[in-house]
C-alpha cells in the first residue's frame, strides 16, 4: 500500500479533499481540489495577509465608492477627500477566520489602494501606503482574542508617497519600503536608526538609481519590484528585467545580475511574479535561488489601451545569486501567464495561480484567464517533469485578484476586479467578491496514512538552538523522509507575495515514543542559523513526511 504510494508521488499527485469545519468535502481528482467559501465577502480581495491566531486580513481600495458590506453598529468613514463617497458606511477590509469560515467587516479610513505591507517580530501587520490621502499613510492591525481589534491609522508617517512599493521585514525587524509611482528611493519603518543621529527626517530617505534606471517611459514595469532578502543579510532587488544586490545598511548596490533574458518585462504593469526558493539551513553554504515567471513583452501595457492584448510571457528564470558567474536558467510554463501569484507550498514547490493569457496589469487590459494553477516541482532535476497542470477554477481571476497559504496547506484565492468601480453587469469579467480555496494534491485522503500529525512543539525557537517537537504519523517509513520547515506567510498583491520564504531546518535526532500515544516520534532539530536566513518573527512550521505535509503549527522566531 505505501509503496504504490509513494510511487504515485513520484509521477503525478492524485485526488485532494478540502478541509473544513463548516463545508461540506469536495473530493477531486489528480489535479487538486477547489471549494467555493464564500459566493461574497462584500469586498474584492486585492491584498492578504495571513497572521498568526489563524486569521487573514483582506483589504481593497476605499476611492471606487459603497462596496457590497456594511460596517457594523451604524459607523462610517467621513473622509473630505475621497474623490468618490466623503461619507461610506461600507466596509473595505476584513477578518477571515479560517477555523469558523466567518468573517467580520473593519474599517480603514483612507485610501489602500496598491499598497504594501509586512508583519513585525510581534505578529502586527504594518500596511504602508496607498493613494490620495492615503499615500503617506501607515496602518497597523494587531491580532486580537476579541472581536473588536481593528485598523489603526497613523497619518502622514512616510516619508514619500508609497503607492505600488514593496516591503521587506529585515534580520533586525525593520522594514524597508522600496519604490512606489516615481519614487527612486527607499525608507524604512520605524525611520530611527539605531546608532545614527540625523537633524533631518530627509537623511532617512535614501536614493536607489537603479529604480530610475528601470523606469519605461509611460509604462514604467517597475512598480511593486520584486524583494527577496538573501541569507548573507544583503536585499536582492528585481525590477523589470534587471536586478541587484543592495546592501540597505551602506546604501551601496554591491552588484548587479545579469538581466533576465528575452527582454520581457517583469513587473508592473508588466506583471510577473517571484520567488526565493527554499533555504536548505541543514548545511554550513545555503546556495539561494530566485526564480521569476511569466510577464509582458515590452509595449503590451500601449497596445493593451489600444485594444490589441498581446499574447504573456511563458518564460520562467531561475538564478543561483551566491555564484560568481550566475547565470540565468530559463524554462517554459505550459501556458503564457500575466498577473499569476507564486506561492511557496509546504512541500516545497511552488503554485503558480490566477492571471491572464494576454495583456496586462491595469482597468480592462487583461484578456483570456488562466483558470488552471501550475505546480512547479522545485527538486526535480528532469525540466519536462517541473510543471504541472492542475484542476482549473470556475472564475476568472485577472487584476487585483490574490492567494495566500493557509494554516492547514490549501491556498486561499479571492479577489479580481478590473474595473474602475465595482462592476457586475454587462461586463466580459464581472467584479468578483467571492472566496476560494484550493487543495494540492497533497491533501488527497489517500496520503492520510503517511500524513504526519504534529502532537506538540516547543512554540519558541532561538537561532541555532536545539528544539524539539512530537508527531505521530500511521505508516512511518524511514528518517530518511523525514523534513522540517518553516514558513513566512505573505502579504500579497498585484501577483507579488512580499516577505514570503521558507526555510529547512536541520533535524539532529529521531526518537520513537512510548505509548500511550499510538504512531508518535520524536524530533530534535536546531532553529535557524541566522536572522538574515529567517527575520525574527511567527512562522508555520511543517513536518513533511515522504513529501506529504502535516498542518502547520505556529512558532516564533526569535
Amino acid at each position: 500500500m505505501i509503496k504504490s504510494l509513494l510511487c504515485s508521488l513520484s509521477f503525478s499527485y492524485l485526488f485532494s479533499l478540502v478541509t473544513s469545519q463548516v463545508l461540506p468535502l469536495n473530493p477531486a481528482g489528480r489535479q487538486g481540489a477547489w471549494q467555493l467559501l464564500h459566493a461574497s465577502v462584500g469586498i474584492s480581495a486585492m491584498h492578504m495577509q495571513l497572521l498568526h491566531n489563524n486569521k487573514v486580513i483582506i483589504f481593497d481600495r476605499t476611492d471606487f465608492g459603497p462596496s457590497n458590506l456594511s460596517l457594523p453598529s451604524g459607523l462610517c468613514r467621513i473622509d473630505p477627500s475621497d474623490i468618490v463617497l466623503q461619507t461610506d458606511c461600507t466596509a473595505h477590509s476584513i477578518l477571515y477566520d479560517i477555523s469558523t469560515n466567518a468573517f467580520r467587516p473593519l474599517m480603514v479610513q483612507t485610501d489602500t489602494w496598491c499598497s504594501s505591507g509586512a508583519v513585525l517580530p510581534n505578529g502586527t501587520l504594518v500596511q504602508t501606503g496607498g493613494y490620495n490621502d492615503g499615500d503617506r499613510n501607515i496602518r497597523t492591525f494587531t491580532p486580537c482574542t476579541d472581536e473588536y481589534c481593528d485598523w489603526i491609522e497613523f497619518p502622514q508617517s512616510l516619508l514619500q508617497r508609497r503607492w505600488y512599493a514593496s516591503n521587506q521585514i529585515l534580520p533586525d525587524g525593520r522594514i524597508i519600503i522600496v519604490g512606489g509611482r516615481r519614487q527612486f528611493n527607499y525608507e524604512f519603518y520605524p525611520q530611527n536608526i539605531e546608532g545614527k543621529s540625523s537633524s533631518s527626517s530627509t537623511d532617512h530617505i535614501f536614493g536607489l538609481n537603479f529604480l530610475r534606471e528601470t523606469n519605461d517611459y509611460q509604462m514604467e514595469n517597475n512598480l511593486y519590484p520584486f524583494l527577496h532578502l538573501l541569507p548573507d543579510g544583503n536585499l536582492f532587488i528585481f525590477a523589470n528585467t534587471r536586478s541587484i544586490l543592495l546592501d540597505y545598511n551602506q546604501n551601496r548596490v554591491v552588484k548587479e545580475f545579469p538581466q533576465i533574458p528575452g527582454g520581457d518585462p517583469r513587473n508592473y504593469p508588466s506583471s510577473g511574479s517571484s520567488v526565493l526558493l527554499p533555504l536548505d539551513d541543514q548545511n554550513e553554504a545555503i546556495e539561494p535561488e530566485i526564480m521569476v515567471c511569466g510577464g509582458a513583452p515590452k509595449g503590451s501595457f500601449t497596445q493593451a489601451t489600444q485594444g490589441n492584448f498581446i499574447r504573456a510571457t511563458s518564460t520562467c528564470g531561475r538564478l543561483k545569486v551566491s555564484h560568481a558567474n550566475p547565470s540565468w536558467v530559463m524554462e517554459d510554463m505550459p501556458v503564457p501567464r500575466v498577473m499569476g501569484d507564486m506561492i511557496l507550498l509546504p512541500s516545497g514547490d511552488v503554485l503558480i495561480i490566477n492571471g491572464a493569457e494576454m495583456g496586462t496589469a491595469g482597468w480592462e487590459l487583461g484578456r483570456g484567464p488562466v483558470t488552471r494553477p501550475i505546480i512547479y516541482r522545485t527538486s526535480d532535476d528532469r525540466p519536462d517533469w517541473r510543471f504541472s497542470v492542475m484542476s482549473p477554477s470556475p472564475r476568472p481571476r485577472l487584476y487585483h485578484s490574490s492567494a495566500t497559504l493557509l494554516t492547514d496547506g490549501r491556498i486561499l484565492v479571492g479577489g479580481s476586479n478590473p474595473h474602475v468601480f465595482y462592476n457586475f453587469t454587462n461586463v466580459e469579467f464581472p467584479t468578483d467578491l467571492s472566496l476560494e480555496s484550493f487543495s494540492p494534491p497533497y491533501l488527497s485522503p489517500e496520503y492520510d496514512p503517511i500524513r504526519p500529525q504534529i502532537l506538540s512543539l516547543d512554540e519558541k525557537i532561538r537561532y541555532g538552538k536545539s528544539f524539539w517537537l512530537s508527531f505521530s504519523v500511521k505508516d512511518y517509513l524511514t528518517a530518511s523522509v523525514l523534513s522540517v520547515r518553516i514558513v513566512a506567510p505573505s502579504f500579497t498583491t498585484h501577483s507579488f507575495a512580499m516577505n514570503q520564504r521558507m526555510v529547512v531546518l536541520k533535524i539532529v535526532g529521531v526518537t520513537t515514543l512510548l505509548p500511550p500515544a499510538p504512531y508518535a516520534y520524536g524530533l530534535s532539530m536546531v532553529g535557524p542559523s541566522t536572522a538574515a536566513i529567517a527575520p525574527p518573527g511567527y512562522y508555520l512550521l511543517f513536518v513533511l513526511h515522504a513529501g506529504i505535509p502535516s498542518s502547520g503549527m505556529w512558532v516564533k522566531i526569535e
